[in-house]
């Protein structure tokens, strides 16, 4: 707690000072209306503004000392003020005094508000305390108070409470919230997959000498060791009676399509059919030719995206076995989809699907086994969390020969340069990339776009075949574009970020990433990683236009770091796991005291403590926690007809 003339820099900061000058502001917008003061104390004047809390002048004008609880910002000229704080009478705050518990403002509830209804609650709680569903021996193992001495521990603590602890949220009483939230979370996993297991699947793989034969022969190059020690994972699961349930993360370049392919040509050759579920049509398009070389010559593969020619007698021919292969998009779970003998399912780049996708595409057959694939490596935290009812294999080595690639970042100043060194690469034979994030200009967004960019530079590279790739091309304009530039016939690919996964030109050396501080961390991971597939030299140059200190950070980062899944974790601090995963179709679970960055050591114990617990919900003693299991598994999955 200090003082007005203590705050020297933007925060968020606890003061103890007098409130004067306040006065009510009407502004043009009907109804809203602002409250202007100053906080005095240590011979310095601080600027307060509230927003529509026009009440508290009230008490502003009866005067006195407050505590003032907020975050400090510049305002106009440039000079500190501190906004909307909650504002506390000092009185009784002296050393010794009682402790406050400090509320945000809550689904339009002012923080007045909010502390009169926790502390209404717990008067409720105080005459029917609820049983506590985390068992006794944890809490002993952990030293956390019961859920009822934790809420009073929070919101009224005594006078001997450790301020510094509550204030950073390390408190007891914080853990004993946080564990319980996280083994709750982990034990909802543990319920999901033992249910997707309840049932033996209906089928079998045959794995014997032909099938290794076979599989030998359609390999282009020898496996590496990780790669060899996932599949042999993947073998001892489609053995198992229980269908596989199996998340396989590696880096950018490791190897997952190969995998993929031998652990579906098993199933081919054991009379089942196999499906590759990609999230676009680009994408999609460019496995289907993947497996089609791989794996043509010993079954039929079918290409079904919402667009891809001849999808309707595709369908047919699948429902009747005519097909062994499907690879597509989304298409694949549509209703009309359907597979005679459906083994193996494949899911590439899942963190861009949800659990809802994944399970409607386990529908297809009799409990398929499922392979879920990601070329952007997921911290352990976010695995645990969102992959938790899936077992993990990790592809953690890269194919010999492989580069790493020289990475500069550089400001738009330099960009002339930058394109002047590209053009003697272009005239020594190289072949490269340009990303741009955007197909057309934004009156919204300050980046670079293929409309106003890509032809500057296709003038820049005269004399160079080029070409502009982005994703509302028809498909056949897109297989045209990447045949060409894998062949190369072109030798500049002007793109958006559509080839961020799934393209192998192991020719292209050279990289250009406009705007870079457009993108995240693991976006940019994954462009560069469309260089370096070769023996030769790559670059990767990302040109920035104004950057804040996170994009600073970001690109210094990328600049330094070469490992996918340390990236993966910088990325996580950096922007939290909702943005890091994408989309609200992640899956990622809504948690309301945890936090997956800050409390990874409780996620861990969390873990290996619902294992344990799992097998014996059903004892008397877990009764409390068992209900709130099935009731969350109720609320989050069946919700949608599942489970």
């Amino acid at each position: 707690m200090v003082s007005p003339a203590e705050v020297d820099a933007p925060g968020t900061w606890t003061l103890r000072a007098e409130v004067v000058e306040a006065r009510a502001i009407r502004t043009r917008r009907r109804g809203f209306v602002i409250v202007r003061a100053r906080a005095v104390g240590g011979g310095a004047l601080l600027p307060v503004v509230w927003f529509n809390q026009p009440y508290l002048l009230r008490r502003l004008e009866a005067g006195g000392e407050f505590l003032l609880h907020g975050v400090v910002r510049p305002g106009e000229g440039g000079s500190l003020e501190l906004l909307n704080p909650t504002l506390v009478s000092a009185t009784g705050a002296e050393p010794g005094g009682r402790i406050v518990p400090v509320y945000e403002s809550v689904a339009g509830l002012g923080p007045s508000l909010t502390a009169r209804l926790v502390g209404a609650a717990l008067v409720v709680l105080d005459h029917d305390p609820p049983p506590d569903a985390l068992p006794l021996d944890l809490r002993r193992r952990y030293g956390l108070p019961d859920l009822r001495a934790a809420l009073d521990q929070l919101h009224r603590p005594g006078a001997d409470a450790d301020l510094a602890a509550l204030a950073a949220g390390a408190s007891p009483a914080h853990a004993r919230l946080i564990y319980g939230e996280l083994l709750e979370l982990q034990l909802e996993l543990a319920e999901l997959r033992a249910r997707q297991v309840a049932e033996p699947k209906a089928h079998a793989y045959r794995i014997d000498d032909d099938v290794r034969r076979a599989a030998r022969s359609v390999l282009p190059f020898p496996l590496t060791g990780a790669q060899k020690r996932v599949l042999r994972e993947i073998v001892e699961d489609l053995r198992r009676p229980q269908p596989m349930l199996r998340l396989l993360q590696g880096d950018v370049g490791s190897g997952k399509t190969i995998v993929a392919a031998l652990a579906l040509l098993i199933a081919l050759e054991s009379g089942l059919q196999g499906a590759f579920m990609a999230p676009t049509e680009l994408l999609a398009e460019q496995q289907f030719g993947s497996l089609s070389r791989l794996l043509g010559e010993r079954c039929r593969v079918a290409l079904l995206t919402g667009s891809a020619a001849g999808s309707e007698a595709a369908r047919k021919e699948l429902a009747e076995g005519g097909i062994d292969l499907a690879v597509g998009t989304h298409a694949l779970i549509q209703r009309g989809v359907r597979f005679r003998r459906l083994g193996l399912a494949v899911v590439d780049e899942q963190h861009r699907f949800g659990v809802e996708q994944r399970r409607l595409l386990q529908g297809k057959g009799e409990r398929p086994d499922i392979l879920v694939m990601t070329a952007t490596p997921i911290p352990r935290s976010l695995a645990l969390t969102v992959y938790g009812d899936l077992e993990v294999s990790l592809l953690d080595e890269l194919p010999p020969g492989r580069r790493p690639v020289a990475t500069e970042v550089v400001p738009a100043a330099e960009r002339r340069a930058v394109y002047r060194r590209l053009r003697a690469e272009l005239d020594a034979g190289a072949q490269a990339y340009v990303v741009v994030p955007l197909i057309e200009e934004s009156d919204e967004i300050s980046a670079a776009s293929l409309e106003r960019l890509g032809g500057r530079v296709r003038e820049v590279l005269a004399g160079h075949s080029s070409e502009l790739l982005h994703g509302r091309l028809p498909a056949s304009e897109r297989d045209r574009i990447m045949s060409e530039f894998a062949a190369g016939r072109v030798r500049v690919l002007i793109a958006t970020t559509v080839v961020e996964v799934g393209v192998d030109v192991p020719a292209a050396t050279w990289m250009v990433i406009e705007s870079a501080e457009r993108f995240g961390l693991a976006q940019l991971h994954q462009l560069r990683g469309r260089v370096g597939r070769s023996h030769r030299p790559s670059t990767c140059v990302a040109i920035h236009g104004r950057l804040s200190e996170s994009g600073a950070r970001r690109l210094a980062i990328f600049a330094s770091a070469r490992d996918g899944f340390a990236i993966a974790e910088a990325d996580l601090e950096l922007r939290g796991p909702g943005d890091v995963l994408g989309t609200r179709q992640s899956g990622l679970p809504k948690l309301r005291v945890a936090d997956l960055v800050a409390h990874r050591e409780w996620l861990e114990r969390a873990r290996a403590d619902a294992r344990e617990l799992a097998g014996r919900l059903e004892d008397p003693e877990l009764a409390p926690l068992a209900a709130r299991i099935r009731r969350r598994f109720r609320d989050r999955y069946e919700a949608f007809g599942g489970g």
